[in-house]
């Protein structure tokens, strides 16, 4: 929740989570400000533009998986369970996996408040019998659900690769936090994108239309808005490069000169060509994600993928712990 703050005799709505990763992120070298904070309402929306992009395709790739798994799907997880999804979305998977599954109760978890409303206000449209309980909060940290669904049995839904913007260990902890959410018994439907060739995966991160350089650099004016910054943002040119060393697409936001800036009165300087890396988007193989899901607490069941194998949906079900095979 965003906590008021009185400066200057006015109501300040900065997230003191946000102020402390810009700062500490913009302290640092290499200078990086965690992913997460992209998504306020207008990131959220230049994201949903970006899915629509021709380069961008696992959004689509996806989509096209959840349509023709459900069948499988259903006899994994049967019908009725009460569907979780980490990182509420758009309108475009989600009613997928609920016309699939028919759950008992829905529970999106979104940082972004508004943008989670508005979504969960679309799919009760959709489905006006479906009990919906959102939940606005940070999914990377612990949660706890609405007791309505304490009960029931769980499938957590963490669709569009997500996964693949935290380092292999914040990822681990991401599925470990998930596992203890949802309980043992539970289920997790999850989108991974897989390793291909750098001529497919660069243009996705770097569309011609532009609309991935400026969700990028919208970074840059929320922290204009919401803590007082001066950064001049049009110094900032968007990067995207392949890391073939760790598997992963990264964002930077390249100065193309000498700036000087301050945020809250903090004064920052950056040479030109120096970077804030904003994100990563590590892609992975069949046996990795396996071996991600098995340190995160999670055992595979089941996996589909399209016919160019560009992208992979795994099921995987929450055991007991094993110390030994």
């Amino acid at each position: 929740m965003l906590k008021p703050e009185i400066e200057d005799g006015q109501m300040s709505l900065a997230d003191p989570a946000f102020r402390a990763d810009v700062f500490a992120g913009l302290e640092r070298r290499p200078r990086a400000i965690p992913a997460r904070w992209f998504y306020d309402r207008k990131g959220s929306e230049l994201f949903e533009a970006i899915t629509d992009l021709p380069e961008y395709y696992p959004t689509r790739t996806e989509t096209a998986i959840l349509k023709t798994m459900c069948p499988d799907l259903v006899e994994h997880v049967g019908k009725g369970r009460a569907v979780v999804e980490f990182g509420s979305g758009s309108s475009t998977k989600t009613p997928v996996l609920l016309r699939c599954v028919e759950p008992s109760a829905y529970v999106p978890i979104d940082i972004s408040g508004d943008f989670l409303r508005e979504s969960a206000r679309g799919l009760q449209q959709a489905f006006p019998d479906l009990p919906i309980h959102p939940l606005e909060g940070d999914f990377m940290r612990p949660l706890a659900l609405p007791a309505v669904v304490a009960d029931a049995p769980k499938l957590g839904f963490f669709p569009g690769s997500t996964i693949g913007n935290m380092t292999p260990a914040m990822a681990t902890d991401l599925l470990r936090a998930m596992r203890g959410s949802l309980g043992e018994g539970a289920m997790l439907l999850i989108g991974m994108d897989r390793t291909k060739s750098s001529d497919v995966l660069v243009p996705a991160y770097d569309d011609a239309a532009g609309v991935t350089a400026a969700f990028n650099r919208n970074l840059l004016d929320r922290i204009n808005r919401e803590l007082d910054g001066t950064i001049p943002v049009d110094a900032f040119r968007h990067r995207a490069i392949w890391n073939d060393d760790r598997s992963r697409i990264e964002m930077h936001l390249a100065a193309e000169r000498d700036v000087d800036f301050t945020i809250e009165g903090r004064p920052f300087a950056m040479a030109s060509g120096e970077t804030i890396h904003t994100e990563n988007s590590h892609k992975y193989g069949p046996r990795d994600a396996k071996i991600l899901l098995r340190a995160g607490g999670w055992t595979p069941i089941a996996q589909w993928s399209d016919p160019d194998e560009l992208f992979a949906v795994y099921l995987a079900e929450a055991q007991s712990a094993r110390l030994a095979p």
